[in-house]
């Protein structure tokens, strides 16, 4: 059956079809990273029996609450290699799905406000030259010439000490960006199926043969979970305990207002974030509540604190008016980073602990998730990222190392 015209894109008209009994490949979760997965499969791959399975709506999930922020400036070699790959990729990607999703690489802006933080600042834009990824190093005065309305007096609560700044990374529309990556797949033969919520898992002996769903069983060769918040929960129902906790991480936008943000403003020291959406809203966020949850909401405390962080970093915005505030899940692993590959059940791999970083990797999420499934090997880029890492020591510890983890 064919659903009604998603707003604003009467064009694409979004099929949800019956489940077949069978795929070579089922992806658990319609976000960005499962709808990448989906997509990389059929382009990369030639596999195109393949059913991707959301409880929900289409990018109903964290897809829909997230940043919108898109940067590679992270230290370690093994996250830089991910993140810089997914950004090459989005730089190609509006034209490879003849979609406008609304990219714009104005360049994002990483504050230093203490003696360690521009050490680490200074530290890590060395370690992007090294690594090929854009990088500068930006005294205040410099600061301010990138964004002029920002508040850098000496005599501020959070001094501007300087800033890393990444010219090429910037944002881009979220939810345009899973309905390119959904037509798309959806042109190639993929199964896109809502209110479709997978309850249990379907074994033979050690290995999964399929998923039990709402709408009945579902056999498959393969099964990949990328359900951002969840992965942990599904996991253990296949008997696969994750190294992961979840934590509610907040946002919100303001009304509209004409364009006087140029760029994306970040601080690791206070934990918000601030950028200007296409339409004019303004986009501001916080860091991760510390305690664990699985409501789409937060403290208000953690909010509050931090908008006031940011209204003394831009003194411009103190009268401008909250619209609407908006709560994710994130997944947070003990060094970070993500996992992405193999589980000890075969047939079943995870794409999950992404933390704050999932939507800036969703095409090379999806592209490596895509390689692990259809070879069953890990590509390149997210061997460093494999579950055993948390037995061997082989951590890729990004905490604080990569300015705010947004």
């Amino acid at each position: 059956m064919t659903a009604e015209p998603l707003p604003e894109h009467p064009d694409f008209l979004w099929r949800t079809p019956e489940p077949r009994s069978s795929y070579d490949v089922v992806i658990v979760g319609a976000g960005g990273h499962g709808l990448a997965t989906a997509y990389y499969l059929a382009k990369n791959h030639g596999i195109t029996n393949v059913a991707v399975l959301e409880k929900g709506w289409l990018a109903g999930g964290n897809m829909a609450r997230n940043t919108t922020i898109i940067r590679s400036n992270y230290l370690l070699d093994a996250s830089a290699g991910i993140y810089e790959h997914a950004l090459k990729l989005w730089e190609g990607l509006p034209e490879e799905l003849d979609y406008d999703f609304l990219f714009s690489q104005r360049g994002v802006l990483n504050l230093a406000h203490t003696l360690q933080d521009v050490r680490e600042g200074v530290r890590r834009a060395n370690a992007n030259r090294l690594n090929g990824v854009d990088a500068e190093w930006l005294d205040p005065d410099e600061v301010a010439k990138v964004c002029p309305i920002l508040n850098v007096s000496p005599h501020t609560r959070y001094p501007v000490l300087g800033g890393t700044f990444q010219p090429r990374a910037g944002i881009a529309k979220h939810d345009h960006v899973a309905w390119a990556l959904a037509r798309r797949a959806d042109e190639m033969g993929v199964d896109l199926i809502q209110g479709c919520e997978v309850t249990g898992f379907l074994k033979d002996g050690d290995r999964v043969v399929g998923v039990e769903t709402n709408l009945g069983r579902i056999h498959a060769g393969r099964v990949g979970l990328a359900a951002a918040g969840h992965s942990s929960v599904l996991a253990e129902r296949a008997g696969v305990r994750l190294p992961v906790q979840s934590h509610p991480l907040q946002a919100l936008v303001s009304e509209l207002h004409e364009p006087v943000h140029p760029t994306v403003v970040m601080s690791n020291h206070v934990h918000v974030y601030v950028s200007q959406a296409h339409k004019g809203e303004l986009v501001m966020g916080a860091g991760v509540d510390t305690y664990n949850g699985y409501g789409q909401r937060g403290s208000f405390h953690v909010i509050e604190h931090q908008m006031a962080a940011a209204v003394e970093l831009f003194p411009v915005f103190a009268r401008a008016h909250v619209l609407r505030t908006w709560g994710g899940i994130v997944d947070v692993t003990p060094d970070a980073s993500p996992i992405i590959g193999a589980t000890p059940v075969e047939n079943l791999y995870v794409n999950c602990g992404w933390g704050t970083g999932g939507f800036k990797a969703t095409p090379a999420a999806g592209w490596t998730f895509a390689h692990t499934i259809a070879t069953g090997r890990p590509h390149p880029l997210n061997a460093p990222f494999a579950l055993e890492r948390f037995t061997t020591g082989a951590l890729i510890d990004e905490h604080g190392a990569a300015a705010v983890a947004h």
